[in-house]
């Protein structure tokens, strides 16, 4: 094997590799006296089979795996050798690969820059924190209250108005045929809740207790199910009772209700799961603050695939070519038929390939603080962050713990914001940061403000 360097620039290498027709024929031979020891062939014992008989029968069969084997160790020999340190996956164009005239392939990998980091030390950081005042805990016990409403029967006969509730029977029709789910027996209906299709609600407004009406509505064009989508129906509706909500009063009786020792219990709680909240909205605006003190303090050239990766995720996003992916899935593959050069302004990619430039830079400097400080994360806290995700699914559990078993990139991207976050952790305890209480407001609009231009307000930065 003979592996030459042919380019040599900033953070990409180019090799050219050879492989003569006998080491290729080598390779062959020694994979099929491994696979010569499990296969059967008439006449013969597994292991004994003469290593012509193989090669008439298997050989073509092997070339590829020969091909990958080949590649991928000449590939790792040359990484090696030359202490490289790949930001992606190299890429390989292969130019002859034959039994009579053996490999030569082309290698170009693009290198992680070099990064001398900044002292973590000298950052200097200010941690605006809120506490939640006594107004805002009971507007949040008023929102539970109401979330929690009961009803109340109406014993005076007048109109059912928009808020109230209908006890209902109904059964309906398409095309003067039953269909099946479309007849119900006592149920209770909201007016104004939209929890029926179309008009239907509205077309009860102003019934009263007893009475009988037909209900004419369209299904929307979208409907879950296939059958119903555009169709009409008709509902016959008896009208049984009439009944007002109830928000409850917000006392002893209402938290023992919920579950809780007392109001001061619920109220203990609510206020904890508030503080929580801006707590969260704190560190996010910490983290941005550092993010941005890291991006200042450090220059270095990023590699131009990792940059094009990265802007081509966030272009899907900004484009819309979601094609039913998560917008937050870092490892979307985006098919040939994304045409997302096609769209856009040469003003708006310039923006976005400055944000993606971004991205790409704090994800390095902070995997490199994570390398050189040897910060990890443990099996325990990946299995911990898979079941938390199992715990999205109720019923599914363990379709999900499988799928990251047989999924290693999709566990890899469960991993990368556990260390990141770790990474941040890490150099925060060694920040200088002051604390400054603030009201609510002022700590919602620091979140809210845009970050510099052509800068993203966090870092998708992977561990190397």
């Amino acid at each position: 094997m003979q592996i030459t360097q042919t380019k040599q620039e900033d953070l990409k290498r180019e090799f050219t590799v050879t492989m003569t027709a006998e080491e290729i024929d080598a390779k062959i031979n020694e994979r099929l006296q491994e696979l010569g020891k499990t296969v059967k062939m008439p006449g013969f014992r597994p292991g004994k089979i003469p290593l012509n008989l193989l090669k008439s029968k298997y050989g073509k069969s092997v070339m590829g795996e020969v091909l990958e084997s080949a590649v991928n160790d000449s590939t790792m020999k040359a990484i090696n050798e030359n202490s490289l340190r790949p930001a992606m996956r190299p890429k390989i164009e292969v130019k002859t690969f034959d039994e009579a005239k053996g490999l030569e392939y082309t290698m170009a990998i693009e290198l992680l820059p070099e990064i001398k980091v900044m002292d973590l030390a000298s950052i200097k950081l200010e941690k605006l924190e809120s506490k939640p005042e006594k107004k805002e805990v009971t507007e949040a016990l008023e929102r539970i209250a109401k979330a929690n409403k009961a009803s109340e029967k109406v014993e005076e006969v007048r109109p059912a108005k928009t808020g109230d509730i209908l006890v209902i029977d109904f059964d309906g029709t398409v095309n003067g045929a039953p269909f099946p789910g479309m007849k119900g027996n006592d149920h209770q209906l909201e007016l104004g809740s939209k929890s029926f299709i179309d008009t239907f609600e509205e077309q009860l407004v102003g019934a009263k207790v007893g009475e009988h009406r037909t209900v004419a509505v369209t299904f929307p064009a979208d409907y879950g199910h296939a059958q119903l989508q555009g169709v009409k129906a008709v509902f016959e509706v008896d009208v049984k009772e009439l009944r007002e909500a109830a928000v409850p009063k917000i006392d002893e009786e209402f938290a023992k209700k919920l579950g809780f020792e007392d109001l001061s219990k619920i109220e203990e709680v609510v206020e904890k799961q508030i503080q929580n909240e801006y707590d969260q909205l704190s560190r996010m605006n910490l983290k941005r603050a550092l993010l941005d003190t890291l991006d200042e303090n450090h220059s270095f050239d990023v590699p131009g695939g990792m940059v094009d990766a990265e802007f081509q995720g966030i272009w899907a996003q900004v484009k819309g070519h979601t094609h039913d992916h998560d917008h937050e899935d870092p490892n979307h593959v985006h098919g040939p038929d994304c045409n997302h050069e096609a769209e856009g302004t040469d003003e708006e990619k310039a923006e976005y390939k400055g944000i993606a430039e971004r991205r790409v830079k704090l994800g390095l400097v902070l995997a490199e603080i994570g390398r050189i400080n040897k910060v990890e994360v443990t099996n325990q806290e990946l299995q911990q962050a898979v079941i938390n995700e199992a715990r999205r699914y109720p019923g599914k559990e363990r379709e999900v713990f499988e799928y990251y078993q047989q999924n290693p990139q999709a566990l890899e991207a469960v991993k990368a914001p556990i260390y990141e976050d770790k990474v941040v952790d890490f150099i925060l305890e060694r920040s200088t940061i002051a604390n400054r209480q603030v009201p609510i407001e002022d700590l919602t609009k620091a979140s809210e403000q845009e970050p510099p231009k052509k800068a993203a307000s966090d870092a998708k930065g992977k561990k190397k």
